[in-house]
C-alpha cells in the first residue's frame, strides 16, 4: 500500500503565508477602491476630455456659502484630504486638476497672509495665516505646490522669486500657474494644484507638510466635502453649485 505524499511542513507554512497575504492584499484593494477609487475613475475621465466634463468643475474664487477661503484655482478635484494612493498613504491635502497643459491653468491665493517661498523651493509657496478664520487664537498655513513644469521650470509668479519671506499678500493675488512638477523629470505628476492647509509647531513656524497628521481638513475653510472619509465618491462641488 502507497503512503499518502505529504507536503514538508515549510512548504505548507509557505502555502498559508500566500493564503494569507492575498486577503489581506485583496481587503486592502477593496479598501482603497472604496474611499479612492471611483474618484480616481472619475479623474481619469476629465483628465481625457475636460470639455464635456465641466460639471464637474469648481471656479478660482468661487466661495462655497459661508466659507472663510475662496477656491484657489479652477478645476476638478481629483483626490481629497485623506485619501489614499497606496496602502499606508495618507493624502495630506486636495488636488485640483485643470485639464489644461502646464503653465496655463491660474492659481490664487485663497486667504489673505504672509507669503515665503523657501530659496529650494522650485514649486512651492506657503502663505502664513496669522488668525485662523476658524479658531482666531491659532495661526495657520496655507501651502501650494506643482507650479513648475516636469523639469522644474517654476510657474510661480515673479513677484515671488526663491528666497523672499513674509510678504503681505491679499486674498485672490495671482500666485502662478498649474504644473507637473514632482522632483522627477521622467515621473511627472497630472497637471494639477496641491492645496493644504498646514499647522503652525507652535514656535511661528509651519509642520511638515508631507505628515497628514500636521494638516487640517480643509472641507470647513471651503465649505466642500472634501475629506474622504466622509466622501467615499461624489464629485465635490459647492451645494448652490449642484442645485443650479
Amino acid at each position: 500500500m502507497r503512503r499518502k505524499k505529504t507536503l514538508h511542513p515549510l512548504v505548507r507554512i509557505f502555502l498559508s503565508f500566500l493564503f494569507v497575504a492575498a486577503l489581506v492584499s485583496g481587503y486592502l484593494l477593496y479598501q482603497w477602491y472604496q474611499r479612492s477609487g471611483e474618484r480616481t475613475t472619475r479623474l481619469w475621465d476629465w483628465l481625457r476630455n475636460p470639455g464635456e466634463n465641466t460639471a464637474w468643475m469648481m471656479v478660482a474664487g468661487e466661495r462655497c456659502n459661508d466659507a472663510p477661503f475662496a477656491f484657489p484655482t479652477d478645476g476638478f478635484i481629483g483626490f481629497l484630504w485623506d485619501d489614499s494612493f497606496r496602502p499606508g498613504h495618507r493624502h495630506q491635502g486636495i488636488d485640483i486638476f485643470g485639464g489644461q497643459e502646464p503653465g496655463i491653468t491660474p492659481v490664487y491665493a485663497a486667504y489673505s497672509g504672509y507669503l515665503t517661498r523657501l530659496p529650494e523651493w522650485k514649486s512651492s509657496l506657503i502663505i502664513r495665516i496669522p488668525g485662523d478664520p476658524l479658531k482666531p487664537s491659532h495661526q495657520i498655513w496655507n501651502y501650494y505646490t506643482h507650479l513648475a513644469d516636469r523639469d522644474g521650470l517654476s510657474y510661480i509668479e515673479s513677484n515671488f522669486p526663491p528666497g523672499i519671506s513674509e510678504l503681505w499678500v491679499e486674498a485672490g493675488t495671482l500666485l502662478g500657474y498649474q504644473g507637473n512638477y514632482s522632483g522627477d523629470p521622467n515621473n511627472p505628476t497630472g497637471v494639477h494644484l496641491h492645496f493644504s492647509i498646514v499647522m503652525d509647531d507652535g514656535d511661528g513656524n509651519f509642520r511638515n507638510e508631507l505628515k497628514i497628521q500636521n494638516t487640517l481638513d480643509p472641507s470647513p475653510y471651503l465649505g466642500l466635502a472634501l475629506n474622504a472619509n466622509q466622501n467615499p465618491g461624489e464629485v465635490v462641488l459647492c451645494e448652490k453649485t449642484q442645485d443650479e
